[in-house]
């Protein structure tokens, strides 16, 4: 790599991690963590608003023993229900329950006019669509990887 590209992957990792703090230190106001708001983004997208904790720990990607032991402090809070499923004896169903619901929806806006003061509203329309552009790529590229790591982990 030359120095340029190093400083650029430098910068790159320095101004996502800072963003990641703003935007968790302003989300945390709200009563939720940056995880819980995760958690909760996965199960009010997914159909029915529930999923197997195993496609929860996939779909976010955390290993398991961090999901379990996140989803039990979220539990003892009640922002979350852990039920037995139905198909599967060794396999919880974790849904939203309607605490959580409320506030994930009371989160929501204030979160997103974060992301919009610290991210979206710097960047010109010039730079917005260079940065799509440059994710694009990334996607791309990552995508056979992320498909084969998944692979790897149904096996």
């Amino acid at each position: 790599m030359t120095s340029e590209e190093l400083a650029t992957w430098r910068a790159l990792l320095d101004s996502t991690a800072e963003l990641q703090r703003v935007l968790g230190a302003e989300l945390q106001e709200t009563s939720l963590s940056p995880a819980d708001y995760q958690v909760l983004l996965a199960l009010t997208e997914a159909h029915g608003k529930r999923m197997r904790s195993s496609e929860l720990a996939r779909t976010i990607d955390w290993e398991r023993s961090r999901l379990s032991h996140h989803l039990g402090r979220m539990e003892r809070r009640g922002l979350i229900r852990r039920d037995d499923c139905a198909t599967d004896s060794r396999g919880a169903d974790v849904s939203v329950s309607p605490q959580g619901a409320h506030l994930f929806r009371r989160a929501t806006a204030p979160h997103m006019r974060s992301i919009k003061r610290h991210f979206a509203d710097v960047l010109t329309p010039e730079q917005f669509e260079a940065l799509a552009d440059v994710l694009r790529s990334l996607q791309d590229h990552l995508h056979p990887y992320l498909v084969a790591r998944a692979e790897d982990g149904r096996r």
